[in-house]
C-alpha cells in the first residue's frame, strides 16, 4: 500500500516513515504543501498523511484543492493544534481523519488502516484468488498448504497483483507503486522479487501463477 507523507518537521518525518516502512507500506516523502499537492496530482496513491502547518501551502489548502479536482484518496491530517474548530475544518474540507500531536504510532497506524480499508468493498482485509488469500492485516499469503509472512516489497506487489487480477503491470509500475517516482532502484529488481513470490506460490500449491509477458510485464492468472 503506497502513502504520501507531508511534514515539514524533518525528524518526526524520518521517525513515523521508518515506522510506517516497518509495516510495509511504500511511502513518499515531501517537506512542503506545494510539493505534496503535484505528487498528489501526478501520482496514484492509497491514502495521504497531510500535516497542516506546512511551508508554501498548508495542509487544508493542498487537501481542497485535490479535493476540488475529484481526487478522493483518503486523507489524515497532522497538527499540534487540537482546538474543535480546527477539526472542524478539516473534517468539512475532506479530511478522512485527524490526529492530534503528540500521538503514538499505534493510534497513526490504527487510523490508516480504518480510513483505507473504508475504501476497500466490505472493509475486507483479505485479498481472496484461486486457493490463495493475502491477509494485509498479518501480512501472509497463505493456502490450504501452508502459508508465509511476507516481506515488505514481497507484499505490496503481490497485493498490487490481486487487487488487479489478470492485469498486466510493468516494471516501471511497480517500481512507482512500490518504491516511489524518484527511487533510483535497477529495474531488474521487480524479476528478483518476482522470482521470490513465484517460488512462494509453488510451495504453497498455488493454483494461480504470475504470468510474465516479456517486454510488458507481470500478471496473476489462474493456472491452466
Amino acid at each position: 500500500m503506497r502513502l504520501l507523507f507531508a511534514e515539514d518537521e524533518r525528524s518526526l518525518s524520518k521517525a513515523v516513515t521508518a515506522i510506517l516502512e516497518k509495516n510495509n507500506y511504500s511511502v513518499d516523502v515531501v517537506y512542503d504543501g506545494q510539493e505534496a499537492l503535484d505528487y498528489l496530482e501526478n501520482g496514484q496513491y492509497d491514502g495521504a498523511i497531510l500535516d497542516i502547518m506546512m511551508p508554501k501551502l498548508d495542509g487544508i489548502s493542498v487537501l481542497r484543492r485535490v479535493r476540488e479536482q475529484g481526487n478522493r484518496v483518503p486523507i489524515l491530517l497532522l497538527t499540534a493544534k487540537s482546538e474543535v474548530d480546527d477539526k472542524v475544518l478539516g473534517l468539512d474540507s475532506g479530511a478522512n481523519d485527524y490526529l492530534t500531536k503528540p500521538f503514538a504510532s499505534r493510534e497513526l497506524l490504527a487510523r490508516i488502516r480504518a480510513m483505507t480499508r473504508r475504501q476497500t468493498a466490505h472493509g475486507d482485509s483479505h485479498l481472496h484468488m484461486g486457493n490463495i488469500i493475502l491477509d494485509t492485516a498479518q501480512f501472509t499469503l497463505s493456502s490450504p498448504s501452508g502459508s508465509f509472512r511476507l516481506a515488505n516489497k514481497e507484499f505490496q506487489m503481490m497485493e498490487l497483483l490481486l487487487r488487479n487480477p489478470g492485469q498486466l503491470i510493468s516494471a516501471g509500475q511497480f517500481l512507482e507503486r512500490i518504491w516511489g517516482c524518484d527511487t533510483d532502484t535497477e529495474i531488474n529488481v521487480v524479476w528478483v522479487y518476482i522470482s521470490y513470490l513465484r517460488k512462494k506460490l509453488e510451495a504453497l500449491h498455488a493454483d494461480i501463477q504470475i504470468q510474465v509477458t516479456r517486454n510488458v510485464g507481470y500478471s496473476l492468472e489462474v493456472r491452466p
